[in-house]
């Protein structure tokens, strides 16, 4: 048995990495903006109590597909839109990297509501946002109900994730770096 090389490894993360792509091709913006919408009819039909989340919150950054995927190194990426009211007023990317014992792809959507005007301009002026820290979170793991009205008093950032498909150990946003891209 060899050990394996650097060429191996490589290879292994460029195979990886194009397991996750999802990025949407030429007609960015749109299309992005359809995977948005869908995704948030998808949302409110299924979870009826984030309609009272979108409500109240002064943004929504909507995540149509992440993919992660990962044998020992893992990595993830999205594409979405930032939402103000009914409007589209950036995109951006979700990026994520891990080392560890793991193994499996997954895809899933996510929503991340900022609930105060602070929050929201926090995000949007930071060089590169990361999730995880400032974020409640409620997570769809089996096909049921979110725990999306649960008391959210006092939280500037509420993180849905929905829709999962693939067999991976768990759909997290620890560590996920959002970062504004053009479209």
């Amino acid at each position: 048995m060899s050990n394996p090389t650097r060429r191996a490894f490589l290879i292994g993360g460029a195979a990886l990495l194009a397991a996750c792509d999802n990025s949407v091709g030429t007609n960015g913006a749109a299309v992005i903006d359809q995977r948005v919408q869908k995704t948030l009819r998808y949302m409110f039909d299924n979870y009826p109590e984030t309609r009272q989340l979108a409500e109240k919150s002064a943004g929504m950054l909507v995540m149509p597909l992440v993919g992660e995927a990962g044998f020992i190194v893992g990595g993830g990426y999205g594409e979405g839109a930032l939402l103000i009211g009914d409007a589209t007023v950036d995109y951006y990317s979700a990026t994520q990297a891990s080392v560890g014992l793991q193994i499996g792809a997954q895809q899933y959507a996510h929503v991340l509501f900022f609930l105060t005007p602070e929050a929201l301009r926090d995000f949007r002026t930071s060089p590169g946002w990361s999730g995880g820290a400032d974020a409640e979170f409620a997570l769809d793991r089996q096909g049921g109900n979110l725990s999306a009205s649960t008391d959210i008093s006092g939280k500037s950032v509420v993180a849905i994730i929905f829709a999962q498909t693939g067999v991976r150990a768990a759909a997290t946003l620890a560590g996920t770096k959002y970062t504004r891209i053009l479209r």
